[in-house]
């Protein structure tokens, strides 16, 4: 496996695989990796003839500082899991290579999806995502690029960031990979304890109720029925919403849009963790 740790070796390899024509895959991460990540890396594998993963703590899409700083960073450990995965490349770019001019966002206009849920609760995160991923596909050239459902909002907002810049890079949505307690699988869930960790289990088994619920109930009386499953338990719901997938607009009405999806974010103890389950 290749690791590059700087840009001129990269652009290097980039440039071959273009000039010999062969397919690129890009699964970008923050670190931290897990089987959810290596699942990416195996679909791109599957579709592609060269598989790169970035890894890349980004400071631009934190809105707290004590978030950035305990996110956990382990570059041994990452590389070793990559290679054992079969992963081609390895690009461990540093916080100038990415911001030259310093680490400061670019603003984006994505027709409102960026202003709900996330974006509501998180200022300037999506403008955050949205320049590092922009600069890591003009650097990388991928063909394809893979994301993971659990952060459907994001998933969202680079879909509308390849239509707006016109990159020619398929966005491929990869299923949310859960522990067997039906947690939501994330870098942050090595941050809680073994209380936290049997009580964040309730939030998959609260988003299937929602599933059941529709046919019984009405949205409001759904997200109130909701309200009250996490009132028993010991996380502290941020928010949770029904929306449309493509608008990212809360529903009043279950017939008010053909695809629908549950938006869940909660605190186990301090550490924030979100997830999402398509209703319709």
């Amino acid at each position: 496996m290749q690791i590059f740790t700087e840009r001129r070796s990269l652009d290097l390899w980039v440039a071959q695989i273009k000039t010999e024509r062969k397919s690129l895959g890009f699964v970008p991460t923050m670190g931290a990796l897990h089987a959810g990540h290596i699942s990416l890396i195996q679909a791109s594998r599957a579709q592609n003839d060269y598989t790169i993963c970035s890894v890349f703590v980004n400071p631009t899409q934190f809105d707290n500082a004590e978030d950035l700083e305990k996110y956990p960073r382990n570059m041994q450990e990452d590389t070793k899991i990559l290679k054992d995965a079969g992963c081609d490349a390895v690009f461990f770019p540093s916080v100038t290579d990415m911001y030259p001019e310093g680490a400061k966002s670019e603003k984006f206009n994505f027709r409102g999806i960026e202003k709900q849920m996330e974006g509501r609760y998180r200022k300037g995160h999506f403008d955050g995502v949205a320049t590092i991923v922009s600069r890591f596909f003009e650097i990388i050239l991928p063909d394809r690029a893979y994301f993971g459902q659990k952060d459907f909002q994001q998933l969202r907002i680079i879909q509308e960031l390849v239509v707006q810049r016109g990159y020619p890079i398929e966005i491929v949505p990869m299923p949310i990979f859960r522990e067997k307690s039906g947690l939501a699988m994330s870098s942050r869930n090595a941050r809680l304890s073994e209380k936290y960790l049997k009580e964040a289990s309730k939030i998959f088994k609260i988003l299937n109720m929602i599933k059941d619920w529709r046919n019984q109930y009405s949205v409001t009386e759904t997200i109130h029925l909701a309200e009250d499953q996490f009132r028993n338990t010991d996380l502290k719901l941020e928010y949770l919403i029904l929306a449309d997938e493509k608008k990212l607009k809360p529903i009043q009405s279950w017939d008010e849009a053909s695809d629908i999806r549950a938006f869940v974010a909660v605190f186990a103890d301090n550490i924030r963790l979100i997830d999402n389950l398509k209703i319709i």
